[in-house]
């Protein structure tokens, strides 16, 4: 980020938007006093009320685009109270204080809920919950709906409007999804990825979203993997992550798997994925992918990493969790390599998905340094490289400008039309109707207790 003049007035509601990588991330932890000047080269001044960010942090709420990186406590009341008792709230108010914020953004599951048992929009929410609690003077939200159903966005948003209401807070929001922030702000501010910022005026909209050319359908090809009734357990819980379920995963379609958060979506896709062994049910595998296998009567979970890697591409809720390299570039050999090819033509592979998802210049950069949505397209490319027959991928659109999610959608159409077999988890309702020959909807969360 560079070459920024931005004034926002106390109480002020300000949606920040740009392309992948322009810096929005970036400015919102300079606000929260988070950047130190060790950290990097800075130039200009930065204040907060009139002071630097770090003498202002106790009065700003901040939610990271990564929930994990956020939670402290096991528990979550326990997580929310964290943040009362180090701004001094007195003890007989901090839960009235903490159930008042976890019933404001929809968390029902309850103070006692173990923060390691939560799905990706529960910590979400969580997270958001403790931010709004100590009623901040500055709110700072990166993405804060990006892993909740409709309906959970819908209530965030809502939760955040009662919070600045009375414009005792002032509110900067970072969001891909544009339309729904725009009736809640006062202004949209882009930041542009040579410098520098635009502001739109009242009333405009963003631009459309391109969707690639309609894809012709394929008849169902072999069925690559199938799920029967295959459900998980946490060791130690009573409740089922996942229900027993039923899908198929067919040569040349895509299905998609939608519902609320808590149902088990990212569950079911590690279990697709091989990285997890259900504890009910069991998943066949199709001729394709037994051919070659040193054990094929072994399911997925007890395959070989090489087996494992070259048969089934894998892209986590969190991009962040399936680095394993210090550079990008060999972040996308490391999978080829382990699959046998040589470094010639791994490297060929791996330049070739830089240049098409826009990540070449960040070639020699390390992974954890980009942007959130500069890893969500690094971690699809990873999935990519070993041209595996069967994709799965949860929330692969996340953190996307309208021209990167353009991109991404028509890279994974090619898949389908080159016979991959794609399991689509996501919230994001445009790339399940760009992709989607079949949908999966799982049911209603698990209930508390």
């Amino acid at each position: 980020m560079r070459d920024v003049d931005l004034r926002i007035a106390p109480g002020e509601r300000v949606l920040l938007t740009g392309r992948s990588g322009a810096g929005k991330s970036t400015l919102l932890r300079a606000l929260g006093g988070l950047l130190e000047p060790e950290n990097g080269d800075v130039e200009g001044e930065l204040t907060v009320d009139g002071e630097p960010p770090d003498r202002s942090r106790q009065r700003v709420g901040m939610v990271f685009q990564d929930p994990d990186s956020q939670l402290v406590m096991t528990r979550a009341g326990d997580d929310v109270a964290f943040g009362l008792e180090n701004v001094g709230m007195p003890r007989d108010r901090i839960w009235p204080a903490v159930d008042a914020a976890l019933d404001a953004v929809g968390f029902g599951l309850g103070r006692d809920r173990a923060t390691a048992a939560l799905s990706g929009g529960q910590k979400q929410r969580l997270v958001l919950a403790g931010a709004l609690a100590p009623h901040p003077g500055l709110l700072l939200l990166d993405e804060p709906t990006a892993q909740l159903d409709p309906d959970g966005a819908a209530l965030v948003r809502a939760a955040v409007d009662r919070a600045v209401a009375d414009r005792s807070a002032t509110l900067v929001v970072v969001d891909h999804d544009l339309e729904a922030w725009l009736p809640l702000v006062d202004r949209v501010v882009e930041l542009l990825p040579g410098g520098g910022l635009t502001e739109h005026p009242s009333g405009w909209t963003p631009p459309p979203l391109r969707f690639p050319v309609r894809r012709a359908g394929l008849p169902a090809g072999e069925a690559l993997l199938r799920a029967e009734a295959v459900g998980y357990t946490h060791r130690g819980s009573d409740r089922p992550a996942l229900a027993p379920t039923d899908a198929a995963l067919l040569a040349g379609r895509t299905l998609a798997v939608t519902g609320p958060n808590g149902t088990g979506k990212s569950t079911l896709a590690l279990l697709l994925a091989g990285l997890r062994a259900p504890t009910s049910g069991q998943l066949r595998v199709g001729p394709t992918l037994r051919a070659g296998l040193r054990r094929p009567d072994r399911p997925p979970a007890r395959w070989r990493a090489a087996e494992l890697v070259e048969r089934i591409g894998t892209v986590f809720q969190q991009p962040e969790h399936q680095f394993l390299t210090g550079r990008v570039r060999d972040e996308l050999s490391l999978g080829p390599l382990r699959a046998g090819a040589d470094r010639t033509s791994a490297g060929r592979r791996a330049d070739d998905l830089l240049e098409r998802l826009g990540l070449a210049p960040l070639a020699e950069a390390n992974p954890f340094t980009l942007s959130g949505g500069q890893q969500r397209r690094l971690s699809v490319a990873t999935a990519l490289a070993t041209r595996p027959p069967v994709l799965v991928l949860d929330e692969p659109t996340f953190g996307q400008d309208r021209d990167t999610w353009a991109e991404l959608v028509a890279l994974l159409a090619e898949q389908q039309a080159d016979g991959r077999a794609l399991c689509l988890v996501s919230h994001d309702a445009a790339v399940v109707d760009a992709l989607a020959d079949d949908v999966l909807r799982l049911g209603n969360p698990v209930p508390a207790s």
